[in-house]
């Protein structure tokens, strides 16, 4: 991933030509991403949206830079732009508690080791720091994979269906954990999700990705305020009003 010249931290340029997976035995070729062209401003929270299995993830990865089997460049703002990190999976490591889970996502010395309490109990977790993953319900490991993602004040946050597998209660707990934190502390968000409830009620701009060898046909800004997006019934109607549902 290149430096973008001249601008701010958070920001994103993506150019994906092509991205094929090769053929393998008796699996043929197969075209995944396409004439992928999106500019992202620092501070957006974006989401990829679309149908399962159309490239939402492998997008996120090659912005990751854990893909680079591509044509094309993906370059960020500023040359010491922080990335992270959140995954389907919680991937706690049952050996060590909480606290020291989410303080591996920092180096040595760093000041921040002090606020991991802090940051604990804004999510929900206070009086937890001791506990090792498996006594932790799934709902509370994705709370403090959360904390971890928040701890490293990252200028871009990647999220690959960090709530998928959740009964509806503690997804929406979650998702109103997430919008508080990053109100709090506004980062440059991009998440991925087939839920598009989920990605109206947590984005301020929608990408929504085509099936096979996909492209990007739809973009659009949400428009609901930080205080509407809990309403049940406002994100409703925004997503009827994007997704031209009846």
């Amino acid at each position: 991933m290149a430096p973008l010249n001249d601008t701010p931290a958070g920001a994103l340029k993506i150019r994906v030509k092509r991205k094929i997976y090769p053929a393998s035995g008796v699996r043929a070729e197969q075209p995944v991403l396409k004439d992928i062209a999106i500019d992202i401003e620092p501070r957006s929270f974006v989401v990829l949206t679309g149908p399962s299995g159309c490239g939402k993830s492998t997008l996120l990865n090659i912005i990751a830079g854990l893909d680079s089997e591509y044509e094309g460049e993906v370059a960020l703002g500023g040359p010491d732009t922080r990335l992270g990190y959140i995954f389907q999976s919680p991937r706690l490591l049952p050996w060590r508690t909480v606290y020291e889970n989410i303080a591996l996502a920092l180096p040595d010395g760093d000041a921040r080791h002090g606020r991991i309490e802090d940051m604990l109990r804004q999510v929900g977790l206070e009086g937890f720091s001791s506990q090792y993953p498996e006594r932790l319900s799934l709902g509370m490991q994705r709370r403090a994979a959360l904390a971890r993602g928040f701890i490293t004040e990252p200028d871009v946050l990647l999220m690959d269906e960090p709530f998928v597998s959740l009964d509806d209660p503690t997804a929406q707990g979650l998702r109103e954990l997430l919008i508080g934190l990053w109100n709090r502390r506004p980062t440059t968000v991009i998440f991925v999700t087939h839920d598009r409830a989920e990605s109206v009620m947590l984005g301020t701009r929608i990408l929504r990705m085509s099936g096979t060898n996909a492209t990007i046909v739809q973009d659009e800004t949400v428009r609901l305020s930080p205080s509407e997006r809990t309403d049940r019934d406002k994100v409703l109607a925004e997503q009827r009003r994007i997704f031209r549902e009846t």
